[in-house]
C-alpha cells in the first residue's frame, strides 16, 4: 500500500504540481527582478529536490534504477544517438528562433529572456550549473522514473511516452503555449532512446548539449532584446 501511495504521490507532483508551480512562478512579478545567477541557482535547487523525490520513489516502490533508465549502452550507440538527438533538437530550436525573428513564430516570453545569459560569467553558470542539472535531473525525473512508473501502471509504453512528454511540456508553461509545444516535442524525442534501449544516457548527454548551445549561443544570438509586453 505505502509503495503505491508513494508512486501516486510522485506522479501527481510531477504531472500536476510542477506545472502549477511553474505557472505561479511565471505570474510572480518579483521573480523578474532577480539576478540571473539567483534564478539559475533557484531552478537548480528545485530540480535536485525533485530528483531526490524520484530517488525516494524508485527505492520505496522497488522499481529499481535499471528500470528507471540507468542501463549501460554500447559506446557507438550512445554517441550516435546522443549526437542525433542533440543535432535534431538544436536545428529545430534554431528554426523556431529564426521564424520568430521574421514574425512567423510566437515571441518568447519575458522569463525566457531573463534566463538567457548576457555575460561570460552568466554563460559559465549556464554550462556548469543549469545545463548539467537539467540533463541529469529532468531526464531522471521525466524519462526515467515517471516514464517507468506510468508504463508499469498502464502496461503501455506508448501511453507513458505521451503522458511523460506532455508533463514535460506543461512544466515549461512559463514559455507560453508555443514553448510548451516545443518542450513536449523535445521530451518525446528525448524519450525515444529510453523506450528503445532502456537507457537514459543518450538523453542526458543530448539534453546537456541542447541546453548548453541554447543558453550560450542561440539564446544570446537571437534574443538580445527583452519583450515589452
Amino acid at each position: 500500500m505505502f509503495p503505491d501511495l508513494v508512486a501516486s504521490f510522485f506522479v501527481v507532483v510531477i504531472v500536476v504540481g510542477v506545472p502549477i508551480l511553474s505557472w505561479e512562478t511565471a505570474r510572480n512579478e518579483e521573480v523578474r527582478s532577480l539576478p540571473r545567477p539567483t534564478l539559475y541557482l533557484s531552478a537548480a535547487v528545485s530540480e535536485w529536490l525533485l530528483a531526490l523525490l524520484a530517488v525516494f520513489t524508485v527505492l520505496v516502490t522497488g522499481l529499481g534504477f535499471s528500470a528507471a533508465g540507468f542501463r549501460r549502452l554500447p559506446l557507438p550507440d550512445f554517441l550516435s544517438w546522443s549526437a542525433l538527438i542533440a543535432a535534431s533538437a538544436i536545428a529545430a530550436l534554431f528554426l523556431t528562433l529564426l521564424l520568430e525573428r521574421h514574425g512567423l513564430w510566437p515571441k518568447e516570453s519575458l522569463l525566457v529572456h531573463l534566463l538567457v545569459p548576457e555575460t561570460a560569467r552568466q554563460k559559465l553558470w549556464a554550462v556548469v550549473v543549469v545545463a548539467p542539472t537539467a540533463a541529469l535531473c529532468e531526464e531522471f525525473i521525466y524519462r526515467g522514473c515517471l516514464l517507468a512508473e506510468l508504463a508499469q501502471w498502464s502496461q503501455s509504453e506508448i501511453f507513458a511516452w505521451i503522458v511523460s512528454s506532455a508533463a514535460f511540456g506543461l512544466t515549461h508553461v512559463y514559455q507560453k503555449w508555443a514553448g510548451m509545444l516545443r518542450a513536449g516535442a523535445l521530451g518525446a524525442l528525448l524519450a525515444y532512446p529510453v523506450v528503445r534501449f532502456g537507457s537514459l544516457y543518450p538523453s542526458m548527454a543530448a539534453h546537456f548539449l541542447i541546453d548548453a548551445v541554447a543558453l550560450v549561443w542561440l539564446g544570446p544570438r537571437f534574443l538580445k532584446r527583452a519583450p515589452t509586453d
